[in-house]
C-alpha cells in the first residue's frame, strides 16, 4: 500500500481547514515544501497537495508551491476544488502527475465523465464522504447518494477514487473503514483519507484492499513515524 503525505496549503503557507475557516499550521514553519522534503526525506514517493483557497473559493493560488514540490523529485497528487479541464491543466503543467477531481464537478455526471475521458489515468476522481453521501465542502455543494455515484463513475471510466471521510479530516480518531470498503467495491485502486493517524489506522486501510492511504495531521505533527509506516508497507 502506497503511503502519501498530505500538505494543505494556502496563499503558499501550510494551513488547515477548521469548521471556522482556514487555520495556519506552523509546523515546519509553515514551509509545505520544507514539509514535503521532510515526507521524502522518510522514503515517501507521493506527496498530496490541497490548495486549500482553490477549495474554499474556487480561485486557486498555490501553483507555485505544487511546481517546487514537484522539483523536488517525488510524485504530485493535486487536489482541492479542481472541477474543470482549465484546472487540471494548471496542475498538470506546475508538474503534477495526477489530479483529483473535486466533488464539487459530480452533480454533473456527464460533464465528469467528460474530464475523465480527456485526461484518463492523469485523473482520479474525489469522493467527499459523509456517511451514505457525498458532500463537497467550500465553494462547492454537492449532495449525491455515495454507492450509486460511484457506480455511475466506474461506468463513466473512472480509474482511480481518492476517498475522503470528510468528519475525521484532521481529527487523528481513524479512518471509516466501511466507507473506503464500498468504494473499493466498485472495482478501482482507491487512496483513503481523513483521520488515518497510526500504523493500526493503516492496517485498517490496507485490509479493505486500498492501493493507498494519505496522512496529514498525523505526518506534520509527529504522531506516526512516517518512515516506518513507509517501511511496513513497502
Amino acid at each position: 500500500m502506497e503511503i502519501l503525505v498530505a500538505v494543505d496549503v494556502s496563499r503558499g503557507t501550510l494551513a488547515r481547514a477548521t469548521a471556522s475557516g482556514l487555520e495556519h499550521v506552523d509546523a515546519f514553519g509553515g514551509d509545505p515544501v520544507a514539509a514535503a522534503a521532510e515526507a521524502i526525506g522518510a522514503g515517501v514517493r507521493w506527496i498530496h497537495v490541497v490548495d486549500l483557497d482553490r477549495a474554499m473559493t474556487g480561485v486557486g493560488r498555490n501553483l507555485a508551491t505544487v511546481r517546487a514540490i514537484a522539483a523536488l523529485g517525488c510524485h504530485v497528487q493535486a487536489s482541492g476544488g479542481i472541477v474543470s479541464a482549465d484546472a487540471i491543466d494548471d496542475v498538470l503543467a506546475a508538474g503534477a502527475e495526477r489530479a483529483v477531481i473535486g466533488s464539487g464537478a459530480l452533480e454533473d455526471l456527464r460533464g465528469a465523465g467528460e474530464l475523465i475521458a480527456m485526461f484518463g489515468d492523469r485523473v482520479a476522481v474525489g469522493i467527499e464522504a459523509r456517511g451514505d453521501r457525498i458532500r463537497a465542502r467550500g465553494a462547492y455543494h454537492t449532495d449525491l447518494g455515495l454507492g450509486d455515484t460511484v457506480d455511475a463513475l466506474v461506468v463513466a471510466g473512472a480509474e482511480r477514487f481518492v476517498v475522503t471521510a470528510v468528519p475525521r479530516v484532521g481529527s487523528l480518531s481513524g479512518p471509516n473503514v466501511d466507507q473506503v470498503r464500498r468504494v473499493v467495491a466498485g472495482g478501482r485502486p482507491v487512496i483513503a483519507a481523513g483521520g488515518i493517524a497510526s500504523l493500526h489506522d493503516l492496517r485498517l486501510v490496507d485490509e479493505t484492499g486500498a492501493e493507498g492511504a494519505i496522512v496529514g495531521r498525523a505526518a506534520l505533527e509527529g504522531a506516526l513515524d512516517v518512515r516506518a509506516a513507509v517501511a511496513a508497507f513497502a
